[in-house]
């Protein structure tokens, strides 16, 4: 991670100048040479010699369209052109995914580009380390998500969800109230993620709080990282080349003149700061004993107490140094913070334009309710819940907060397609013979949203998809993710480790401000940034995130 900067002499930064123009030279003359396997395989034309088409598939406004033209006039593996004319593949065949994410999914690893420019705001943990080193902090970290662990988390979870359903009321009685559900969310994630998972308070989620600096970090992370340039980020990776030496690194990174960068390392001071003295707070109160862990929010069944207390079992090989568990503490934070607020944000968005389904889903809830003797369904009744958990499948396959994740292959290999695709000659390719250092975007969007899957109405939101069996061709078809035929959670050794987690905080959400609480639309427009994460603004140009809506209190959630 950055830390602070120190004095170096400036020799070094013109010694990785001219590594740097050598490396980009290296890329330039190569990048133009497509390799015999992808050459008939077509793909849009590139805009641009330096850039290719990344501009466009990083587009946060218009890149929604660009996917989109892709998947409707290229198939399942298109050829993209990418910086310097390098050739980068576009993948969401069912077979290539199954072959890229599990089956030879050791070919195939996150790319070090992307993983150094990661670890240099995450630092080394489990959402940015490949090979040995993730499998390792995987198993240590696996137990903390499992069925028997969730039960416990439910009542947290409700806990939570309740205190932002107080304050939802008090607004709501006022009449139709304008609020940032985007700003309430991601407040409520950061809760919800501290308690269960950090066992520490962020939030008394009350109108008048005011929002953690954790939380505000929270929010503007993934957003300021999709906006740096993409010639600027490509300095990113080999920067992150010098994370044995973070003072080296944090200098190299002030010198880039990049607002979003700028913006950035106050954002990673932020969150590094914070992680520290939840750590040694964790520490002591595992040092002092049981009683005192109890004492702690969360009684000490959080992830982070349970790893701790894992960590020091493990044979001393395996386990998590300080560095590591730092980054636990803020990648995990990041990647539940920003996938949920989004999630929610998106459902609670679609239940306002589609009011039909919030009038039903209430109901559902209520029911549930009344049948609990007015308390909160249990945990086993809430996943049941067949009408929440199709509105949860439905935005998470069409809404997926993540669209895409990127591969890289480490050697050369034959990538199997389920489907033949047309080649540019006319011919039928059936599979594809992939040089070693070939870039590939996983398509989750394009996967999620494949109407030879899933039928004509695959654009469409449309919960009562999932009360009745799903199309023959999507169960034939064997999609690899590890949920609901989705790729949305993807799926293989780097598939998210939380995602049943994650789907039990936002039924747990909704379960509890549905009851009374309607949602309607406000007066601006909302837009949806493609980032890292998907997010709502008001500003189609703007970075920060944010929806403001109508709630209003209609009446007790037990009736």
């Amino acid at each position: 991670m950055f830390s602070p900067s120190s004095s170096v002499p400036y020799q070094v930064l013109g010694g990785l100048a001219v590594l740097y123009v050598s490396w980009s030279l290296l890329k330039f003359f190569g990048g133009f040479w497509t390799p015999k396997g992808l050459r008939n395989l077509p793909g849009p034309p590139a805009k641009s010699l330096l850039t290719g088409s990344y501009n466009d598939i990083y587009d946060k406004n218009g890149g929604w369209e660009f996917h989109r033209q892709l998947e409707d006039n290229y198939g399942s593996v298109i050829k993209i052109k990418g910086l310097l004319g390098a050739t980068s593949l576009y993948v969401y065949d069912p077979l290539a995914l199954h072959h890229i994410l599990v089956k030879e999914q050791q070919f195939y690893e996150e790319s070090q580009d992307t993983v150094q420019t990661a670890r240099m705001v995450f630092g080394p943990g489990i959402t940015t380390t490949v090979g040995e080193r993730h499998r390792l902090q995987r198993k240590l970290l696996t137990p903390s998500f499992s069925i028997a662990h969730l039960r416990e988390m439910v009542n947290i979870f409700y806990e939570v969800s309740h205190r932002l359903h107080a304050s939802f009321q008090e607004l709501g009685k006022k009449g139709d109230q304008e609020v940032d559900i985007v700003m309430w969310m991601s407040r409520l994630a950061l809760e919800l993620i501290g308690q269960s998972g950090l066992g520490t308070s962020f939030d008394t989620l009350t109108a008048d709080a005011q929002p953690h600096p954790f939380g505000v970090a929270a929010k503007v992370v993934f957003p300021l990282s999709s906006s740096i340039p993409p010639l600027r980020r490509v300095l990113m990776p080999l920067i992150g080349k010098f994370e044995h030496w973070p003072r080296l690194g944090r200098f190299l990174v002030d010198l880039i003149p990049a607002k979003s960068i700028i913006e950035l390392k106050s954002v990673v001071d932020t969150m590094s700061k914070t992680a520290e003295e939840i750590l040694a707070e964790k520490k002591a109160a595992i040092a002092a004993g049981d009683e005192a862990v109890k004492d702690q929010v969360g009684q000490g069944k959080d992830v982070l107490s349970a790893l701790l207390r894992a960590n020091m079992f493990a044979p001393e090989q395996e386990r998590m140094k300080e560095d590591e568990l730092l980054a636990q503490v803020i990648g995990i934070t990041f990647a539940a913070v920003d996938t949920t607020s989004s999630a929610l944000s998106r459902i609670l968005y679609l239940l306002a334009t589609h009011k039909d389904v919030q009038d039903k889903l209430r109901q559902e809830i209520r029911d549930a309710c009344k049948e609990n003797g007015g308390l909160d369904p249990d945990h086993d009744t809430l996943v049941a819940l067949p009408y929440l958990d199709a509105v949860c499948r439905e935005t998470l396959r069409l809404y997926a907060p993540v669209t895409k994740v990127d591969r890289v292959t480490i050697a050369d290999t034959i990538i199997p397609l389920s489907t033949p695709i047309k080649g540019i000659d006319g011919t039928d390719i059936h599979s594809l013979a992939v040089p070693k250092g070939t870039h590939i975007f996983v398509s989750i969007l394009g996967s999620n949203r494949n109407s030879d899957l899933w039928g004509p109405d695959v654009l469409e939101w449309k919960p009562e998809r999932w009360l009745k069996p799903l199309p023959e061709t999507l169960i034939k078809a064997r999609v690899p993710g590890i949920y609901s035929h989705l790729m949305t959670f993807i799926s293989g050794g780097h598939s998210c480790i939380g995602f049943k987690f994650s789907q039990l905080e936002m039924k747990s959400v909704l379960a509890t401000i549905l009851r009374d609480i309607e949602f309607s639309l406000g007066d601006k427009e909302i837009h949806w940034h493609m980032g890292l994460v998907t997010t709502p603004t008001t500003d189609i140009n703007g970075v920060a995130p944010t929806m403001p809506m109508k709630i209003r209190h209609i009446g007790k959630g037990s009736d």
